[in-house]
């Protein structure tokens, strides 16, 4: 019989906190708010530059090899330092890590605006890039812990619709604020904002690890397992043997190999389409942007709703259903990709355009909730980190393979279709990890 109150241990050093398991956000949807506007900030900055890249070429001089290569430098730098992150993660307060990481942030954003060359600008936005993507492993551990496996769906969607959110409203505040302010002041405006959610993200307390798990075993009508008392901690094996242990969960495989993917395509995709639209329609770089961006986000919109709702309802219900509607979605997403390629005419390369980012966020929620479900709460952060490096080295590729064929071919059209053939591969790969996802799942739960 599922309880319907119940006191639980949730926060260290405070008295246990009464519950009710089967509230969907059984402590509020504010900790989920905060890590998606620490998103929806870092991605609107690293996206403002895709809108103005046209003005920013034209002032240093460089060709779109060097411009899809600043894109990727930077990506590749948070890579780094990723692994570090996602131990810290496991062994340290999150909610200060995050608010550190989007203050340093904020004060990067203004060197980007006071760059006098390429050299300059390259190395600034290295920097930033290195810092930019740090706050994720402990966000995503702090939302995994906070969510019950009944409503992570939704919360990720949350978070993961303000991180793709900012893709195309960068790219259209770029466009905007470039033509009408000049690139180097968007930069200046956008640092502000950094700084208030950096305080914001003070406001949330640090949950014990596994507390999510503990509710969730309330609500089916077991008993919640004692927080352990080392758990802040972290797991004491070495990094390789942890590294190793997560690697061995097949689920676990299989979904980051189907977002590192999925990132590789919506990264060249996101960061030259503004571009596409002003060569190949003769648009200024305001409208050009826009479309790029207004499209994408209704896609985005769609996608997200789609994909949370529906990944929760039948959640324990149908055997393997995150990972399997994740990898419809990628299905759906891989097909709106190749119709905006193949057809030249702007409304309906629009149309598939936004069909394109609909299914890719109907699939990242999922697939997201669902490399929470499989690790275990003690290692979540490394776990993260591990699917943030490799999804962000496959998203850093993309602005570059899709810049150098452009420059090859002298199509960026054509240069589109590079994307194509890998998100293929990762929709079956996706598809094969939803046999083994129930008995990852179980095996992650707290005894």
């Amino acid at each position: 019989m599922a309880v319907t109150s119940a006191e639980v241990e949730a926060f260290a050093g405070r008295p246990p906190v009464k519950v009710d398991p089967a509230a969907t956000a059984p402590f509020g949807w504010w900790p989920a708010g905060c890590v998606a506007l620490v998103a929806l900030i870092d991605r609107v900055e690293a996206n403002l530059m895709a809108g103005a890249l046209p003005d920013i070429q034209e002032e240093f001089g460089f060709g779109d090899t060097a411009g899809g290569a600043i894109a990727t430098a930077a990506a590749v730098a948070g890579v780094v330092l990723l692994i570090p992150a996602g131990r810290l993660a496991d062994r340290s307060r999150r909610t200060w890590t995050i608010a550190v990481v989007v203050a340093v942030w904020s004060l990067l954003t203004l060197g980007s605006g006071l760059v006098q060359s390429y050299a300059m600008l390259f190395t600034v936005r290295v920097l930033l890039g290195g810092a930019g993507l740090l706050y994720n492993p402990s966000g995503s551990s702090l939302i995994a812990d906070y969510y019950p496996g009944r409503s992570r769906a939704r919360a990720f969607g949350l978070e993961r619709f303000a991180y793709f959110a900012g893709l195309p409203l960068g790219i259209m505040a770029g466009g905007a604020l470039s033509q009408l302010l000049g690139w180097r002041t968007m930069f200046f405006l956008i640092a502000l904002p950094g700084v208030l959610i950096a305080l914001a993200c003070l406001t949330v307390r640090e949950p014990v690890r596994g507390l999510a798990d503990r509710v969730e075993a309330l609500r089916r009508g077991g008993t919640a397992p004692a927080a352990a008392p080392d758990a802040e901690k972290g797991p004491g094996e070495p990094l390789m043997e942890q590294l190793r242990g997560l690697w061995a969960i097949r689920t676990l495989r299989s979904v980051v190999s189907g977002l590192t993917i999925l990132f590789f395509g919506l990264g060249g995709l996101f960061f030259w389409m503004p571009s596409y639209y002003q060569r190949a329609y003769d648009l200024q770089e305001g409208p050009a942007a826009a479309i790029a961006g207004g499209v994408g986000l209704v896609g985005m919109i769609l996608g997200t709703l789609i994909g949370s709702r529906y990944g929760d309802r039948r959640h324990g219900i149908s055997p393997g259903w995150r990972v399997l509607l994740g990898a419809g979605g990628l299905a759906v997403g891989t097909a709106g990709l190749a119709g905006a390629v193949l057809i030249p005419a702007l409304p309906v390369q629009m149309t598939f355009y936004a069909l394109a980012n609909t299914g890719f966020c109907v699939a990242i929620p999922n697939l997201t909730a669902a490399n929470a479900d499989v690790v275990g709460a003690d290692r979540r952060g490394l776990g993260f980190a591990v699917l943030q490096f490799l999804v962000t080295l496959g998203g850093s590729a993309g602005p570059l393979l899709v810049g150098a064929a452009s420059d090859l071919t002298g199509s960026l059209r054509g240069a589109f279709a590079v994307l194509l053939v890998p998100l293929v591969v990762g929709t079956l790969v996706t598809f094969g990890g939803r046999r083994h996802y129930d008995a990852d799942a179980e095996r992650a739960l707290p005894r």
